[in-house]
């Protein structure tokens, strides 16, 4: 394709002409109406915004996950008292490129207050969702005591772990973070009695850790009365327990396993239990 510089008036014309159309005669054709210009042009574009969309689609094996991209879960936090000190937040982004790799963005955010201590925690973790592994964790916690950041890049096919001032090697190509692991226990299956032991943590001084489905219950929840399955998860972290801390996890009995209560330790307040107050899933319970 070659500009055609000539024009009736002898100024340039930037119409483009084919020299591989010529007739048998040796004639080119007329140019391109505009209206067929206007049609290739919207064509051109219309391919362009399929392949960015495309870029944005997860893979279709991620359906099968009983989480989902805009899931949204908002809680309340409460103390074992009942005491309520403040809300938390677990939600899904993405899809966001690590590597080049899609993955859901899953964060985490509670803000409390106990006798006029505020305390901050945020958690957020790329998950690589057709290979089951955390890519990345990032973790902040903020209060009057202390300050902790960590922030973690994980490498599957290497098994290995880098931190600013630390690196290590996993055990598994499929590891997992604190975050990305309340998710994971979510596609176990949930036979009542059943045991899972996992080492499944990057950190390998964090495993195992022991997920045991303990039985079939009915809760009160600012959504009302809900079917949960409890799930105890035995973990190992030196900076919340001594020795091994337990987790009382509540997930909904459903195909999308919501965490419906959470009972943890957390810095500044000690036992804290987080109760779903209301959602956005692919499930909606209410």
């Amino acid at each position: 394709m070659l500009p055609d510089i000539r024009s009736p008036g002898g100024g340039a014309s930037w119409s483009m002409t084919s020299y591989g159309s010529l007739d048998a005669a040796g004639t080119r054709p007329g140019p391109l109406p505009y209206w067929g210009l206007r049609v290739a042009l919207l064509a051109l574009v219309a391919l362009a915004l399929m392949g960015v969309c495309a870029g944005t689609r997860l893979p279709p094996e991620t359906g099968t996950l009983p989480f989902s991209l805009g899931e949204r879960l908002n809680y309340q936090v409460s103390l074992a008292n009942g005491t309520k000190v403040g809300s938390a937040t677990m939600w899904i982004e993405g899809p966001v490129d690590v590597r080049g790799t899609k993955t859901l963005l899953l964060k985490f955010d509670s803000r409390i207050r106990v006798l006029l201590i505020p305390a901050v925690s945020r958690s957020s973790s790329w998950f690589d969702p057709v290979r089951g592994a955390s890519l990345r964790f990032f973790k902040q916690e903020r209060n009057p005591l202390s300050h902790h950041d960590e922030s973690v890049d994980l490498f599957p096919d290497s098994k290995r772990w880098k931190s600013v001032g630390d690196s290590g090697e996993s055990t598994t190509s499929a590891p997992l973070d604190e975050l990305s692991f309340m998710y994971f226990i979510r596609t176990l299956p949930m036979t009542a009695g059943a045991t899972y032991s996992l080492d499944r943590h990057f950190d390998t001084t964090r495993n195992p850790v022991t997920v045991s489905v303990i039985r079939r219950e009915v809760i009160p929840t600012p959504m009302g009365e809900l079917h949960v399955v409890r799930v105890e998860m035995r973990v190992r972290d030196p900076r919340h327990y001594k020795g091994e801390g337990i987790i009382r996890i509540h997930l909904s009995d459903d195909a999308c396993r919501l965490p419906v209560r959470i009972e943890s330790t957390m810095p500044v307040i000690g036992t804290a239990i987080l109760t779903i107050a209301s959602e956005q899933s692919r499930c909606q319970m209410k």
